[in-house]
């Protein structure tokens, strides 16, 4: 074998070894990076919980409290929808749902909506999202406290059509020069906040609910929903 030869030969063996290492080395550091995204995201998403409904206000452990409500198109997002649960003296005072707004400036907007157990907003958080910086990324808490003018909120308050940003004629205030995003998120709550009165029976019933007089005084199908129960049982 020649020198020229066994220096290209050496020189690819070389190349190889080089190639394996950083390989790997990138593999390990794109694992470890991804762990640490994952565990982030789910420390700020625990994070936002316990701001939607604080520890004050139950006495289970929210982060374990979970059940399953049916899928829906309405949510733009596929499957069953895992909710958390909120409860005091075992009775549930509210749940968190995992919402998407699909139409935001740069794409999806993850969101968790609190509500009680009369369909009343109890707080919204984003979870994430890659609006523009200084402009859609004012839908965070650490940017300004937009997202908090959704508390108390319900379906009838405001009435439907004033479920928009002011300048589409709604009730809720755009961003200056950036309206695609906040109207994004206002659309989403009221999608979810619809969803929950559509399967409030399923969800009574899953979250384990005793109604309580005034839920049933205001919601009358309740007491046909029992009747019809008694009947064939």
């Amino acid at each position: 074998m020649t020198a020229v030869a066994t220096s290209i030969r050496r020189s690819a063996i070389g190349l190889g070894l080089f190639a394996v290492i950083t390989g790997g080395t990138i593999a390990i550091t794109q694992v470890a990076t991804e762990e640490r995204i994952q565990e982030q995201a789910a420390r700020a998403e625990a994070q936002a919980l316990y701001e939607i409904i604080p520890q004050s206000r139950h006495d289970n452990d929210l982060l374990r409290d979970t059940v399953q409500l049916p899928a829906s198109e309405r949510l733009a997002q596929p499957g069953p929808l895992t909710v958390w649960v909120a409860r005091r003296n075992e009775r549930p005072v509210g749940m968190i749902m995992p919402i998407v707004a699909p139409d935001g400036y740069s794409g999806r907007i993850s969101l968790l909506i609190g509500v009680d157990m009369q369909g009343t907003v109890l707080g919204v958080r984003v979870t994430s999202h890659k609006e523009t910086p200084g402009l859609g990324d004012r839908i965070e808490t650490r940017k300004s406290d937009w997202i908090k003018s959704f508390d108390g909120r319900s379906l009838g308050e405001p009435p439907h059509r004033a479920w928009n940003v002011k300048k589409n004629g709604g009730e809720f205030d755009q961003f200056t020069g950036a309206t695609i995003t906040p109207r994004a998120v206002v659309k989403a709550v009221q999608k979810a906040l619809i969803y929950f009165r559509e399967h409030r029976q399923v969800i009574r019933e899953q979250l384990n609910e005793t109604p309580s007089l005034r839920d049933k005084i205001l919601n009358p199908e309740v007491i046909a929903g029992e009747s019809s129960n008694t009947e064939h049982s």
